[in-house]
């Protein structure tokens, strides 16, 4: 009967913690099946998609500064470094630009799903360029892709702009914005990259395959 209660006990501790069997082959298992780091990063290039509705709520500055360094450890001519970045979260800031946008652009907010000029994003890093050197523009663009994919892999949105910039460098009431981003003198904003935690999931465009082939 002794033994029989060993035993009892026994199976009811199995049954408690899962099983009796060792875990290391289950693990094994898990890792054969996971995949690889170049599947990840792969899948995260391709399952990207530019965010245009976020919620409210900015980007956590800590999450933001791992995209930042992302971003500035791109690859650069002759490691000039040719871009500086202002990152924005402030309500105040970027719904006082916007109101400056909607008088020059009323019919921008009849958009219900308006909600700033930076396709709604409560984050927004402005990318200038080094106007003294003629591959800046590149080095930005590569400074910018590296920002939107750590991002993606993070569950952080992002969308890439132009529009914004170009208002900002034309329109006169928007200068003092522009001014206050405090770029260095020789560096011109190029574009901004609108961040955020995403509210769409919008299902991916296609692409023109044709546009990239082999050349023999």
């Amino acid at each position: 009967m002794r033994t029989f209660r060993t035993l009892l006990g026994g199976l009811c501790l199995c049954a408690a913690f899962g099983s009796c069997a060792p875990s290391a082959p289950k693990e094994e298992a898990a890792a054969a099946n996971a995949p690889s780091p170049s599947d990840m990063v792969i899948e995260n290039i391709m399952t990207r998609r530019s965010i245009r509705q976020y919620k409210p709520q900015a980007v956590n500055r800590d999450t933001m500064q791992i995209i930042l360094n992302c971003g500035i450890n791109a690859p650069n001519g002759q490691n000039k470094q040719s871009w500086e970045v202002r990152v924005v979260d402030n309500p105040e800031y970027i719904n006082g630009l916007t109101e400056v946008y909607k008088k020059a652009n009323p019919k921008a907010a009849e958009d219900p799903t308006f909600k700033n000029m930076f396709r709604n994003a409560p984050t927004v890093a402005f990318i200038a360029r080094d106007t003294k050197y003629d591959f800046s523009q590149v080095d930005c663009g590569l400074l910018g892709g590296n920002m939107a994919l750590s991002a993606w892999s993070m569950g952080i949105g992002s969308c890439c702009l132009g529009g914004p910039a170009r208002f900002m460098l034309t329109d006169k009431e928007a200068a003092p914005y522009l001014e206050k981003l405090g770029f260095s003198e020789g560096y011109e904003l190029l574009y901004c990259i609108g961040f955020g935690y995403p509210d769409e999931s919008p299902a991916a465009k296609p692409r023109n395959a044709e546009k990239a082939r082999y050349v023999d």
